[in-house]
């Protein structure tokens, strides 16, 4: 089985190329964010005439996950236990959705930005993270064999390797030491990264600026993950991330992360 994440940064301007990349490489499951629509606007037409269902969420042309799967989508589940909301009156966005596709229960997860460290919303990203934490904590503790794929951008850079320069990065989010911890909080409720070790070392990024050619200067970022569950992380026997997807007229400014698992 192969799942994916990719952020595609717009999925009405990329419904193409995100098709086109399902079928390049045979994906199974995709999971998806920022597709900036609502419900009634996403284009399921494409994905449905190649063959997969596509469950999702988002409420304006801001955020937007989905889960895409040709092997079934069920138990799909809008926001996690938790999950902390903003704006005036507060309200969840449209940043989690889960589903079982082929026995594997996938998240497809859009982490707030936290915009500043000293802005409101990185405080809304700490929450957020430590309520994902005890979701997790939770789902685990009622099935501690369950395979669960928690998949997405996590605007999160866990380590100084991730990042093109630790000098431009230094008073910056994605970074910080809050942010680090608030990612390793969830990988210490049983979720470890099952992709570093199939793709490995410094300059290895799945983000680059579209600003002052940051992806030909390689001035890139590593914040898209697959955090998988004991039971998941036990199956899978590879990864890469395909940077090739960042090339190109209409790119998104982010790369897919594909993951393959043996069978259950």
């Amino acid at each position: 089985m192969r799942i994916a994440t990719w952020n595609c940064n717009s999925i009405r301007s990329r419904v193409d190329r995100a098709v086109a990349f399902l079928e390049r490489h045979d994906v199974d499951v995709l999971a998806l964010q920022e597709t900036k629509c609502r419900d009634d606007q996403f284009p399921h037409l494409p994905f449905q005439a190649a063959g997969y269902e596509v469950a999702h969420v988002g409420h304006n042309q801001w955020n937007g996950v989905a889960v895409v799967s040709r092997v079934g989508i069920e138990d799909v589940q809008v926001g996690f236990p938790g999950q902390p909301g903003w704006g005036n009156p507060v309200a969840a966005e449209a940043r989690a959705l889960g589903a079982t596709c082929g026995g594997v229960r996938v998240w497809s997860l859009y982490v707030p930005n936290g915009r500043s460290l000293e802005d409101p919303h990185m405080v809304y990203k700490l929450d957020w993270l430590a309520a994902l934490r005890e979701a997790g904590a939770g789902w685990l503790g009622q099935d501690p064999d369950a395979a669960i794929a928690l998949m997405g951008d996590w605007n999160v850079a866990p380590t100084d390797e991730d990042v093109w320069s630790v000098d431009y990065y230094e008073g910056k989010t994605h970074t910080s030491a809050q942010e680090r911890a608030a990612f390793e909080g969830v990988v210490g409720a049983g979720f470890a990264d099952v992709t570093r070790e199939h793709t490995p070392g410094p300059g290895t990024y799945t983000y680059w600026d579209y600003t002052q050619l940051a992806f030909p200067k390689r001035r890139g970022m590593r914040i898209d993950f697959c955090l998988g569950s004991p039971g998941l992380a036990r199956r899978v026997e590879g990864a890469f991330i395909d940077r090739e997807e960042r090339k190109g007229k209409g790119a998104s400014d982010h790369a897919p992360v594909v993951v393959d698992l043996t069978a259950g």
